[in-house]
């Protein structure tokens, strides 16, 4: 294994560690707030944020943050549309 693919290792690792610490004090604030229910549909929220990342998963440091930011716009979306238990009903305008 030359350098180039033990930082490359060791970026990897460091980037998957910052992204369970962020998802996971993510929906666990979420879970705290809304239930599990929400925190459940605010995960998947996340996760298909974090695809969206403009970056490679191997190249520089990832934002993180803006993907619990991203995610949290959904969790307003879906709450201010559906309300606090998540479910499908409307409010109006």
């Amino acid at each position: 294994m030359d350098t180039s693919e033990l930082f490359s290792n060791s970026v990897y690792e460091e980037q998957t560690h910052l992204a369970e610490h962020e998802l996971s004090s993510f929906i666990a604030a979420v879970t705290q707030s809304y239930g599990p229910e929400l925190a459940r549909l605010s995960a998947d929220d996340w996760l298909d944020e974090s695809e969206l990342i403009d970056s490679p998963p191997r190249s520089a440091p990832r934002n993180w943050r803006a993907v619990t930011i991203a995610a949290s716009a959904r969790l307003a979306h879906r709450i201010t549309f559906s309300g606090p238990s998540g479910d499908a009903r409307r409010t109006r305008n």
